[in-house]
């Protein structure tokens, strides 16, 4: 599994990976009109429920795709998130037989390989705040309690979306959010989730925030509020 890690505010608006699992097709191969329409298509299926993935064309040369938009944005922006992806993925990975982008807003990702229902554990990086707690083992074990407790309600729920906040010190609250892309059972993502709330000690031990961000799955939270209000 390849790990990225970020600070926030460093790349933390758009991030890309080629995949190269399928190498590259050269100009006028059959598979570029194919995932040329599946990246119109994704742009236009995904935006009312915030989810998209289907295929296109016939093997040898079929594009699978999926696009994910963050559970809490609009469709509006959803569709402004998923167009720009589809854009910028094209763009900056124009032969590349499978790829995948992740915004803040949004997830895009390609293949000439069918990966439906496939949880994706080869694509993650990290992102943390550079400020650390005052209670380091405090925090972390609230962390990991409201993460756990959203997975347990994202894999419940057929959007496999959940957010929601909890009491700190005082008035201080951690918010957070858990996710993952619809083409996995309820179990598959469960299993995702808590895979990727395994790696908090990797990722953001005693950070006021940090993202563990996957193919299938992600996870954030932050001491304060970063949700939309829908």
């Amino acid at each position: 599994m390849q790990r990225l890690g970020f600070p926030t505010g460093a790349s933390a608006e758009m991030m890309l990976k080629e995949m190269n699992d399928s190498g590259n097709f050269s100009t006028y191969d059959p598979y570029e009109p194919n995932l040329n329409k599946l990246t119109a298509y994704l742009s236009v299926q995904t935006p009312p429920s915030g989810f998209g993935m289907g295929s296109i064309g016939q093997e040898p040369n079929q594009a699978y795709g999926l696009a994910l938009c963050r559970g809490d944005v609009s469709s509006q922006d959803c569709e402004t998130c998923v167009v720009e992806a589809g854009t910028e993925i094209r763009k900056r990975c124009p032969y590349n037989k499978d790829a995948i982008i992740w915004y803040d807003n949004c997830l895009f990702k390609y293949s000439n390989q069918e990966f439906f229902g496939q949880i994706d554990n080869e694509n993650m990086f990290y992102m943390w705040n550079l400020n650390n707690v005052s209670e380091p083992q405090a925090f972390n074990q609230k962390t990991k309690q409201l993460l756990t407790e959203l997975a347990n309600e994202a894999y419940a729920n057929p959007k496999l979306y959940a957010a929601g906040e909890t009491e700190l010190y005082g008035s201080e609250k951690l918010y957070g959010l858990t996710q993952c892309t619809r083409d996995l059972s309820a179990s598959d993502c469960k299993k995702c989730l808590d895979g990727i709330i395994g790696e908090l000690p990797s990722c953001c031990d005693g950070k006021q925030g940090g993202r563990v961000v996957g193919g299938s799955c992600n996870f954030r939270y932050e001491i304060y509020p970063f949700l939309n209000s829908l």
